[in-house]
């Protein structure tokens, strides 16, 4: 998919786990690892919101765009 979620690089910087993520957004674990591993088919604006608050981010340091077939 041409989206990449970067989720797991801001979870890095903040030195924060996904649980403690999870609970401060107010969505499961399971449902934050759906997103952080990139299989995910849509996320709402307000969890958006929620994950760039808690990140104190940008919404485009949680997201990007790769064209098919180019990944790192």
């Amino acid at each position: 998919m041409p989206i990449v979620v970067d989720v797991d690089v801001m979870l890095a910087r903040r030195k924060m786990s996904v649980g403690d993520l999870a609970d401060r957004v107010g969505i499961t674990p399971a449902n934050l690892a759906v997103l952080k591993n990139g299989r995910a088919k849509a996320v709402r604006f307000t969890t958006l919101a929620a994950l760039c608050e808690v990140l104190d981010c940008q919404p485009g340091d949680l997201l990007r765009w790769e064209p098919d077939g180019v990944s790192e």
